[in-house]
């Protein structure tokens, strides 16, 4: 039997003017993102106001998770032009602060650690000033990846948790594993201090309220900053199931409890790993959360 979603679980219309320039933008530059191949509830909201999460490497994931509506398969070759064509559709859309993601590459020898350090490398000669935000896959826990990035200089290096340990080897799948994620994010601050790093998961998978401040309370042991948790929405029938819409009581009660262990938490049915990005972190710039 189906849920029945709670009424205050609404996204918002793409029916605006801002939505179909950004739409335009991406697509003359074929390009992809992942508000439209992960079917994000907020584009609409963020297309609206001309920002988009780009995805790079291409469309097609070598990993299949259970909860991932970007397609999986064996990916194409890379696109050695793709970092001037993301480039370029920044400029377009006027960003001061740009979000890039990717799918993952296990099939790349450094899973397209150089790849995602010429994209930045690129977004930041063609805008100047431009603060650079992104979210990478676990690249197998290899920390020269991490080395590799880091010299491009991005403003915030950010990688999902996603799922509770109990449920990660059920619904992420090998070779996805919950402690080389959580190694990956706690070797970002080891060999960078001073790099804001950030973290998201789903909620509503099939864990209990314990389980995730445990997850809280490992985020703080890895010295992340910021925190983002939001309502999992399945897909389709084939994904893993939804197992309950969590309350906004319960959205707030981690929010509280993060910020009482020092990370910024946003956390809200909707939310997702780029959502407001750049106010969250102007506001952590500015000592503000």
């Amino acid at each position: 039997m189906a849920l029945e979603k709670p009424k205050w679980l609404k996204a918002r219309s793409t029916c605006c003017p801002g939505y179909y320039e950004t739409l335009k933008i991406v697509k003359s530059r074929g390009i992809h993102t992942v508000c439209e191949e992960d079917c994000c509830p907020n584009i609409g909201e963020c297309w609206r106001n001309k920002t988009a999460t780009f995805l790079i490497m291409g469309n097609i994931c070598t990993r299949k998770c259970g909860f991932c509506n970007i397609k999986t398969g064996c990916p194409s070759s890379l696109d050695l032009d793709e970092p001037r064509k993301v480039a370029d559709s920044i400029f377009e859309l006027g960003l001061k602060y740009a979000v890039i993601t990717s799918v993952t590459r296990d099939d790349l020898e450094d899973n397209g650690a150089q790849h995602f350090a010429s994209v930045i490398t690129a977004i930041k000669n063609k805008n100047p000033g431009i603060k650079v935000e992104i979210l990478t896959p676990d690249f197998q826990g290899n920390q020269d990846a991490i080395k590799i990035i880091c010299k491009s200089k991005p403003e915030v290096f950010g990688h999902n948790i996603e799922i509770i340990r109990r449920l990660h080897e059920i619904v992420k799948r090998k070779p996805g594993d919950y402690d080389v994620s959580l190694n990956f994010l706690k070797d970002i601050k080891k060999l960078y201090p001073n790099m804001i790093t950030k973290t998201g998961m789903l909620v509503g998978v099939g864990e209990s309220k314990e389980e995730v401040l445990e997850i809280i309370d490992d985020i703080k042991n890895a010295d992340v900053n910021i925190m983002t948790i939001g309502q999992y929405m399945a897909p389709s029938t084939a994904h893993y199931p939804i197992a309950r819409y969590v309350s906004l009581e319960e959205f707030a009660e981690y929010k509280e409890y993060g910020e009482r262990r020092g990370i910024k938490i946003i956390s809200a049915p909707l939310v997702r790993s780029s959502y407001d990005a750049a106010k969250i972190f102007d506001a952590l710039c500015s000592g503000n959360i």
